[in-house]
């Protein structure tokens, strides 16, 4: 699990994990649409990192069965830099949060736990023990581009994400009946790495979404169905000149792909 991180960075997203009921079938689906590679995680246990650019960026395993059987669904879930993960776990707790998977160590990677914000979207606060010099500018194609935070409280949300790894508010964009879009990044004003709303519905959990950065977006949403997945929100255009989709993959996990213009 290699780490685009400094040994002292915080609040930066740097691993990428897909929990699924079948990571052989997942492997096709995502390395056909996004034009990944693999490699297989040599640490001993079943597990298969994405690879794009030459680099990995994240991996696929078997959802557990005692998750699967608690009616937990495939998903994404991110890894963010925190410079101590014991310090992140009591601070989370303390604000409201929980626990999901406790603080463990990964031999010669780091140190993570899994945790829930209080609204309940899942995350992982961790610590890379191999870092790597931070990459600057836009992500190039193939990498996660866009962290986008659905909630049924986005100040509340916000709050807790700003304690915890000291993200800052960058703009903000009035939605009309659907409220605010609030754009969130390590510094105020500066550039953002992705954005929270309050657009939770009932009955559905907060949840992160995670964009992929593909050439074509339109192109890449044709491609879905074809490739056993489905579209629920068609490409469209968004502020700042980018085209996004919003699609599930065979297995059910929620993804997003978006595209420059």
């Amino acid at each position: 699990m290699p780490a685009n991180a400094t040994a002292t960075s915080r609040g930066r997203f740097v691993w990428f994990d897909l929990v699924t009921t079948d990571p052989t079938a997942a492997v096709s689906f995502y390395t056909k649409l996004t034009g990944w590679e693999t490699e297989v995680w040599p640490g001993g246990v079943p597990y298969t990192m994405w690879v794009a650019n030459k680099a990995p960026l994240g991996g696929v395993a078997a959802l557990p069965p005692d998750a699967a059987k608690s009616g937990m669904p495939p998903h994404w879930f991110a890894h963010i830099t925190t410079p101590d993960v014991n310090a992140a776990v009591a601070t989370a707790t303390r604000l409201g949060g929980k626990v999901v998977v406790p603080a463990r160590d990964i031999p010669t990677v780091g140190r993570y736990a899994v945790l829930a914000d209080p609204q309940g979207a899942t995350f992982s606060a961790f610590a890379p023990e191999n870092v790597a010099p931070e990459s600057e500018g836009p992500p190039p194609v193939g990498q996660f581009m866009w962290q986008e935070l659905a909630t049924s409280d986005a100040v509340a949300a916000f709050n807790f994400y700003h304690t915890l790894f000291g993200w800052e508010h960058t703009s903000e964009m009035d939605m009309g009946k659907d409220g605010k879009y609030y754009m969130y990044g390590l510094k105020q004003g500066g550039e953002a790495l992705g954005g929270m709303y309050s657009g939770a519905v009932a009955g559905q959990k907060p949840a992160w979404l995670h964009y992929i950065r593909v050439t074509d977006v339109d192109r890449s949403a044709l491609q879905i169905p074809k490739l056993g997945g489905k579209v629920v929100r068609p490409p469209m255009d968004v502020p700042g000149g980018s085209r996004i989709v919003v699609g599930v993959d065979p297995q059910g996990a929620v993804f997003a792909l978006v595209s420059v213009t």
